[in-house]
């Protein structure tokens, strides 16, 4: 039995909206709800605004998330980070780290909220550590978005390509763009087309010479995504530390959710 929350929304786009929208029909309250205007650099998650606050939901822009991420954690708040196109992917998943444990609040980032999509990552996982053992195989990712997502690919398609990437031996690094002439065999090509109104489609290919396998991850609607968000506070509220979706679903691979 889930317990009422009290959240607060960074981000009032189409994602940030239906979050909010998911978390109201879930039971929880959602009295906070921040834009550009009204959190310039992070004012508006003062400790007094955050006052009785369980979780922060971060669904804004990769050049305020950090910020968010720190003002919600030194008010005590769990924070939920769903935001993409970070210039340095890898930086930001560090100082998030470093936050979770300087202010002993609970952290979670991802890309991508679905938890279908969980699943597909331990498939394509799964595929790749098969597929490695045989160098004729080919592999590539295609993803396709609405025409408003600006970062291309996208950071779930880059999950995935470096998922694959650790068990491929033959393939030693991506390729986000085709180049000219031929792909090296050894590069994993990861491609994006963005148009019209498509939530989300993302397309692996393990392809031989006779035979192709396709593993296919297509979101109906962005509330695959909210809905996923929403859970996860749920689940973190209460827990200190860096966590991952896959902590999230450990075990019975609810992650004790109702």
């Amino acid at each position: 039995m889930k317990t009422s929350l009290t959240l607060a929304s960074c981000g009032v786009g189409r994602m940030g909206s239906l979050v909010a929208a998911v978390a109201r029909e879930r039971g929880h309250a959602v009295p906070l709800r921040l834009d550009s205007k009204s959190n310039v650099e992070g004012s508006g998650l003062s400790p007094e605004a955050l006052r009785g606050v369980d979780v922060v939901l971060e669904f804004s822009r990769a050049s305020a998330a950090l910020l968010n991420a720190r003002r919600a954690a030194e008010a005590g708040c769990a924070v939920i980070v769903g935001t993409t196109g970070w210039a340095d992917e890898s930086r930001a998943r560090e100082e998030l780290m470093r936050l979770a444990q300087a202010h002993g609040v609970g952290i979670i980032a991802a890309p991508n909220f679905s938890l279908g999509m969980r699943i597909l990552r331990q498939l394509v996982e799964a595929a790749a550590r098969a597929a490695g053992h045989d160098d004729e195989l080919d592999v590539w990712i295609e993803e396709s978005h609405h025409a408003g997502k600006a970062d291309h690919p996208s950071g779930t398609a880059l999950m995935l390509a470096r998922t694959a990437l650790e068990h491929l031996p033959h393939k030693h690094e991506l390729l986000t763009e085709l180049p000219p002439g031929r792909v090296p065999r050894d590069r994993l090509l990861v491609t994006s087309s963005r148009g019209g109104y498509e939530p989300g489609l993302h397309r692996i290919v393990i392809d031989g010479e006779d035979e192709c396998i396709t593993l296919v991850h297509q979101a109906r609607s962005r509330r695959a995504f909210a809905s996923g968000a929403v859970r996860a506070a749920e689940w973190l509220a209460g827990r200190k530390g860096w966590y991952t979706l896959d902590d999230m679903l450990a075990g019975d691979g609810r992650g004790g959710l109702s």
